[in-house]
């Protein structure tokens, strides 16, 4: 019922010219179908259609970000990078958001692991390239210790870095989870578990 009006209202003010009120509009839908209703799919289409009203601005970003984490979360990588760094490269640019950027060239980075070591090592390199203070975050480090433990199938090697990194900056589910998802691909590596 609420979605029905919100829709209703979405159309008006769309046909008003009046985007951000109906982006506002779509990110309120967003939200029940992920609280109340769990129907991710239609959360991410109206998190996409409120990012398209945004364009540009900061609010585009917020709403692209949980696009590009629950796409992840359903195995979507592919759509997950590109949003990532698409993100990352807006944000490096600007004083006042670029400490963000290492952390979406960060979750990039992790996408592009599950996906493949190979294109993983490649897009750090890109990002390091891209974005020099990448280079010396802790996000970086980390990625370049778990690719070292993934090439040499080294289980204890892969879980220590990942708890060192955790005991300054604690993981979240979303980071648990594609963590979790990496160390599942090195051999013989069945107990799920990181720490």
């Amino acid at each position: 019922e609420a979605i029905n009006c919100l829709n209703a209202a979405i159309d008006i003010y769309t046909d008003m010219g009046r985007f951000t009120i109906a982006a506002k509009h779509h990110i309120t839908i967003a939200e029940i179908y992920e609280a109340e209703l769990v129907d991710i799919e239609k959360a991410i289409a109206h998190y996409e259609q409120a990012a398209d009203y945004y364009k540009g601005e900061d609010s585009a970003n917020k709403c692209l970000l949980k696009v590009a984490a629950y796409a992840a979360q359903l195995e979507q990588y592919q759509k997950a990078i590109e949003i990532y760094e698409q993100v990352g490269t807006n944000t490096m640019d600007n004083p006042l958001l670029k400490y963000s950027a290492k952390e979406y060239f960060f979750k990039a980075a992790l996408c592009h692991f599950i996906v493949d070591e190979l294109n993983a090592k490649l897009a750090l390199e890109k990002y390091e390239e891209m974005f020099p203070a990448f280079t010396d975050s802790r996000e970086c480090k980390l990625l370049k210790k778990l690719l070292e433990a993934h090439e040499e199938q080294n289980c204890e090697a892969y879980t220590e870095a990942v708890k060192e990194f955790d005991s300054i900056s604690r993981l979240d589910q979303w980071l648990t989870t594609m963590l979790l998802r990496i160390k599942k691909s090195i051999q013989g590596e069945g107990d799920g578990d990181l720490k």
